[in-house]
């Protein structure tokens, strides 16, 4: 085993699947069950060559990989692993740390430090405020909203939008707390006027809802929440704040106890790069801390684990600070741009559609739209759309209404394809 010549051979692998993955149909094309028939049963008695292991990604795995990399990705949140992302993986995996503690990773804790300072700061975040890379959004919710019950140990309530993620369900559901959820207004933002707060911990305020992605008034949320922890939750929307036009949704975070944003989202880092911010990190240590004995150092530091859930932690942030190094603050705003711009065209294009309408406004990417019709009409025409291969689409429900979603944020992702995309889905529909 030469690891040159197979790491060679593996970036290779790579840059030709990123180089083709635009002609690979979008969606796996397999049945439940499939991939997993077609491994063998037990373990290999002896090692064998990693050519095999690209072998069988190509003859095995590849039918059963939904391309999330694929410029006709548009379910969802469209996202991207750039490639300096995609090398800083590989970078971290051969330097292993592991950072319980400040001395087990110096590097991997102060670089974490700084490169949440500095996207911050690209941001436009408040200085000053502690962050730390998690690996999803909803393990960033977890933990807040385990702050927030940790500090109000005898309220059991978290509120937030009918129109807030799931992942606001299960950390209650973990954390055995009632979810008390207030209805939306005509553009399905949370209603402020209607917030009970009574016996809550915490409130979650959503800028950038998944569905629609419509941006809760943070302001006026804040106004009501007194001392009741406020989490927002920006983990799509939060990284269009690196353009200075949409800024605005922007409004009142800076009064939030908490924030997440998924640079894995729209910042083009690789999967597994969720931001937490907070202007409270003593109450996250008053949370977490639990230092054994074993785990005592004389070091002047407080370690990562003494605010978060997990005592070990990944050299996450050199996939960040490579992909903000690589694109810097220009090249992050070009790319964000013109999705806005593709959007745009694709939203137009839809309202001067005989035929199909607009559900939602759009204030980011993510168009919300449907053919006019039943909504089982339209669940066959997504269907039908996914089933080509040529793109994939996602959908929800508004106003008890089957609604289509295309959303723009794969890096590759041009005029052409959203064109295409659109033509698919109306010749789909007229038939």
């Amino acid at each position: 085993m030469s690891f040159r010549e197979d790491g060679y051979a593996a970036v290779d692998w790579a840059a030709r699947y990123l180089e083709g993955v635009g002609e690979r149909p979008v969606l796996a094309q397999v049945e439940p069950g499939e991939i997993r028939a077609a491994l063998p049963a037990s373990p290999p008695g002896r090692g064998e060559p990693f050519a095999d292991i690209l072998r069988d990604l190509d003859a095995v795995l590849m039918p059963g990989i939904t391309h999330w990399q694929s410029p006709n990705f548009f379910a969802y949140f469209a996202t991207t692993g750039s490639e300096p992302g995609i090398l800083a993986e590989l970078l971290i995996a051969a330097l292993n740390q592991v950072g319980i503690l400040w001395r087990t990773g110096p590097a991997l804790v102060e670089l974490e430090q700084q490169a949440m300072a500095w996207l911050a700061e690209l941001l436009g975040l408040p200085a000053g405020w502690h962050g730390q890379i998690e690996d999803t959004a909803s393990i960033s919710t977890l933990t807040a909203l385990a702050v927030a019950r940790s500090r109000f140990p005898d309220r059991r309530v978290v509120v937030c939008s009918e129109q807030a993620h799931s992942s606001v369900d299960k950390a209650a559901r973990i954390l055995e707390l009632e979810v008390r959820k207030t209805p939306v207004d005509d553009e399905f933002r949370l209603r402020p006027d209607l917030l009970d707060l009574t016996g809550a911990c915490a409130v979650v305020a959503t800028v950038g809802t998944t569905s629609t992605t419509s941006v809760d008034p943070v302001h006026a949320i804040a106004d009501r929440a007194g001392d009741v922890w406020l989490h927002v939750d920006a983990a799509y929307a939060g990284s269009g704040w690196v353009l200075p036009e949409l800024r605005w949704s922007q409004a009142g975070v800076e009064r939030a106890d908490s924030l997440v944003v998924n640079a894995h989202k729209w910042l083009l880092v690789p999967m597994g790069c969720s931001c937490l911010w907070t202007q409270r990190p003593e109450e996250f240590r008053d949370a977490f801390s639990l230092v054994p004995e074993y785990l005592r150092t004389p070091d002047d530091v407080v370690s990562a684990s003494e605010l978060a859930i997990p005592l070990g932690r990944g050299f996450r942030a050199l996939k960040l600070w490579a992909v903000l190094r690589c694109y810097g603050r220009e090249g992050l705003q070009s790319v964000l741009a013109e999705h806005l711009r593709l959007a745009a065209l694709f939203e137009e294009w839809v309202r001067d559609e005989p035929g199909w309408e607009l559900c939602a406004p759009r204030p980011f990417s993510v168009v919300c739209f449907r053919r006019e019709g039943s909504d089982e009409e339209n669940a066959t025409l997504l269907e039908r759309v996914n089933a080509t291969g040529e793109l994939f689409i996602s959908h929800t429900k508004l106003n008890d209404r089957y609604v289509l979603r295309l959303a723009v944020g794969n890096l590759r992702t041009t005029e052409d394809d959203v064109r295409r995309a659109w033509n698919v889905i109306r010749r789909e529909g007229a038939r």
